[in-house]
């Protein structure tokens, strides 16, 4: 159960920061104003609370096994909200951090 938690955790962290990061750059980028902006500040600052809740209690590790979540998401969401069409290299280099979330976060430990 642990590690389904942590998985939803890391979903839910993409979300917030993805999804924030991408309000504010339609914002910003796309003209389209203020509130598009703080919905995105707000939603990047949930990102920050949800990190929080991941049952690992070392912050570098988290933080580092998130990074591959937030390449391989930022793709994904690239392709479902803005018709990104990704390479086979950007897929290999998803494929690539998704495994290094895995090792970094799930590899046994004694």
């Amino acid at each position: 159960m642990t590690v389904a938690r942590s998985l939803l955790l890391f979903l839910a962290a993409a979300l917030a920061e993805i999804g924030g990061a991408w309000l504010v750059w339609q914002g910003v980028r796309e003209q389209r104003g203020l509130v598009w902006i703080g919905a995105g500040v707000i939603a990047l600052g949930l990102y920050g609370f949800v990190a929080t809740f991941q049952p690992d209690p070392h912050f570098g590790r988290v933080l580092a096994a998130y990074g591959g979540v937030f390449v391989a998401g930022s793709l994904l969401w690239g392709v479902l909200v803005d018709g990104f069409r990704p390479d086979r290299w950007d897929v290999i280099g998803a494929v690539v951090c998704i495994l290094g979330v895995l090792v970094i976060m799930y590899a046994p430990r004694g």
